[in-house]
């Protein structure tokens, strides 16, 4: 028979002050690209993105995830949030741009916990960080991990 998960359900709700800023270069995003394997010229030529209306480079959509995650950090080891991380298991990632991630940017982000669900002694917790950039949104991520309980 399975324990329950030891997370601490009171900090549903929590938001933690915002973390960063995080400067986003055009080395950074062309490096993304080429993980993800884009090929898009406006990830790496600020020549084209001028062209089309941006200030500089523009980030691939899922670059969003390494700045969200720098947020996510001061939650996953807060010691009282009682995650262990070893159990961890991603869900899900959304993404809600309001606007492309640009180099140049100094982005600070916002995390709140905005659910905790226990299911079958395992924790469903949802995340949310907003990242802005000189206090406009630029993106919401929305992450969904499971701590699975113990064994």
């Amino acid at each position: 028979m399975s324990e329950s998960s030891t997370v601490n359900v009171a900090f549903e709700g929590r938001t933690y002050p915002p973390s960063g800023p995080y400067a986003v270069t055009a080395a950074q995003i062309a490096a993304f690209a080429d993980a993800v394997g884009s090929d898009d010229p406006m990830h790496r030529d600020p020549e084209v993105a001028r062209a089309a209306g941006y200030a500089d480079v523009i980030a691939p959509p899922t670059f969003a995830v390494s700045l969200s995650q720098q947020a996510d950090r001061a939650y996953v080891t807060d010691p009282e949030a009682g995650i262990d991380f070893s159990r961890v298991v991603h869900g899900e990632m959304r993404f809600a741009h309001h606007r492309p991630i640009t180099a140049g940017d100094e982005i600070l982000a916002e995390l709140t916990v905005d659910s905790i669900r226990m299911a079958g002694g395992h924790a469903m917790i949802t995340t949310r960080v907003e990242l802005t950039a000189t206090g406009e949104p630029v993106c919401t991520a929305t992450s969904t991990i499971v701590v699975r309980g113990g064994e």
